[in-house]
């Protein structure tokens, strides 16, 4: 017999003479729980690796979202601070016009303010609408409340100060007065009658 076949001669009567209580068999069963405790440690790290991933994703969609809202919005306060300017030309053009002013310069203002006023409409600036509206609480700002004839209750009556809208978000809110709707005979007038 060549040393190969008797090696394998040996091993085959060792594996025989093994019994279940033997060292080597509590080895194998102490690598089998080894295995299952790195199987299990593994599907833990596995989960958290894919909990951190999604948080992750969820961390790179809002970081998204707050740069397109900044970019949107970033120039919010340049265009508040350029308001009371639109305000002044108007009151400017209105002075002139009840004054009879140079007419020249008149236009001139007029021209300008329709120039600001275009600027201001490519950056997404929106006049809020108020003449007959309802009362809107996030887009007016009462400073009056009256009644009225001719406006119905809760509706603007009067505005003192434009409001302006950038996209969806309001800029300034319009300084409005507001009716109560037609005036009440009070008790003392109708007595006097």
């Amino acid at each position: 017999m060549n040393d190969d076949q008797e090696q394998k001669k040996i091993n085959a009567n060792t594996i025989e003479s093994l019994d279940e209580n033997s060292p080597v068999t509590a080895a194998g069963s102490s690598f089998q729980e080894e295995l299952a405790g790195k199987t299990e440690e593994c599907k833990a790290l596995n989960d958290k690796y894919l909990r951190l991933a999604a948080e992750f994703e969820n961390y790179k969609r809002l970081t998204q979202r707050d740069q397109r809202e900044q970019i949107r919005f970033g120039n919010e306060q340049l265009l508040k601070e350029l308001l009371p300017v639109v305000d002044n030309m108007e009151r400017a053009i209105k002075a002139a016009r009840t004054n009879s002013g140079d007419s020249a310069l008149v236009q001139g203002v007029e021209l300008t303010l329709k120039q600001l006023s275009g600027v201001l409409a490519k950056f997404g600036v929106q006049a809020i609408e108020t003449a007959g509206q309802e009362f809107d609480p996030s887009a007016h700002q009462a400073v009056s409340y009256g009644p009225s004839n001719d406006v119905s209750a809760n509706n603007v009556l009067d505005e003192f100060q434009k409001g302006y809208r950038l996209h969806d978000r309001i800029l300034r809110a319009a300084m409005v007065s507001v009716s109560s709707g037609p005036s009440q005979p009070s008790e003392h007038d109708s007595t006097t009658n």
